[in-house]
């Protein structure tokens, strides 16, 4: 039998140093908006005969919107980001390209003012506590015949704001990199994240309580060692299975839903980790009392008293 749960503060350093990871990023470099979460226009034309980006950036450059943030697709569409358009200033720019490089075609645009962007915001924050106090409320629930059932649902929601924070980090770093900006199509994600998650979660947490209804074991350390051996290969197997569909969707879908498949991609590799690894090892934690271990000073004060 492996002792996965006696290696739980290995398991407790490596999802330490990913959120670290994460918070310094997103301290540092943040996230880049996208048009739903800053005001602005995005323009997307395709032109039926070539056209070179540096060519049709010096050319944006020329209409007057040199600040304008522009990206060529693998499909050959050209995004064009800049302020606030209105009708006549899009009308303007469509002439002004389709004079120098040809016939085009306007495959979309919108348009996001101050007011919306912020009012995104604010609904992308509430959807994600909403999401976290119902898991929160329903996991306690689901685990009221149990000792302590709070105790599942708080180290649940524990899990998943860790695999929630990881995406955000990872995101940041690709946003700095590659200059990815999140968009509706990346909180999508990241609710699909913590339904995920939560599930992974649960099926361990499940095997748990059936094992003590059982009574595998009057060690609480040991059955939950049990149980996290006998469903990590079906949860390994699973997310493998996922991943594969994602990764998929990723190579053949196109940059429509890039966001929605990078960041789930990142969310399912990191809630398969905490899942299996973390939140179990968080239950014998609070079981066992040893909270203090996580605070180095004080447990320091404590040996020497």
């Amino acid at each position: 039998m492996y002792n996965i749960i006696g290696k739980r503060y290995w398991w407790f350093l490596i999802s330490g140093l990913l959120i670290l990871v994460s918070i310094v990023s997103l301290a540092t470099v943040g996230l880049k908006p996208g048009i739903e979460f800053s005001s602005g226009s995005l323009l997307s034309v395709t032109f039926q005969n070539e056209v070179d980006y540096d060519e049709f950036k010096a050319e944006i450059a020329s209409l007057g919107y040199s600040d304008a943030i522009v990206q060529q697709t693998g499909s050959g569409d050209f995004l064009i980001r800049t302020k606030e358009l209105s009708d006549q200033e899009k009308a303007a720019i469509e002439t002004g390209l389709q004079a120098r490089f040809g016939a085009l075609t306007e495959a979309s645009f919108s348009s996001v003012s101050p007011q919306a962007a912020s009012e995104t915001i604010n609904n992308a924050l509430i959807a994600v506590a909403v999401a976290s106090i119902g898991i929160l409320l329903y996991v306690t629930w689901a685990f009221r015949r149990m000792p302590r059932p709070f105790r599942y649902g708080t180290c649940a929601v524990i899990a998943l704001i860790h695999d929630a924070l990881v995406a955000l980090g990872v995101f940041s770093i690709l946003g700095a990199l590659l200059g990815w900006e999140t968009n509706l199509m990346f909180i999508t994600g990241i609710l699909a994240i913590i339904g995920y998650s939560i599930n992974n979660t649960i099926v361990v947490f499940d095997r748990i309580r059936e094992n003590l209804i059982r009574g595998v074991s009057g060690n609480f350390e040991l059955v939950v060692n049990n149980s996290q051996v006998e469903t990590m290969a079906r949860s390994i197997n699973t997310s493998f299975t996922t991943i594969i569909t994602v990764l998929a969707i990723l190579l053949f879908v196109g940059a429509s839903i890039q966001n929605f498949a990078v960041v789930l991609l990142i969310g399912i590799i990191a809630g398969t980790f905490d899942s299996v690894f973390v939140a179990p090892s968080l239950l014998v934690v609070w079981d066992k009392g040893e909270w203090s271990r996580f605070i180095p000073f004080r447990r320091a004060s404590l040996q020497k008293a």
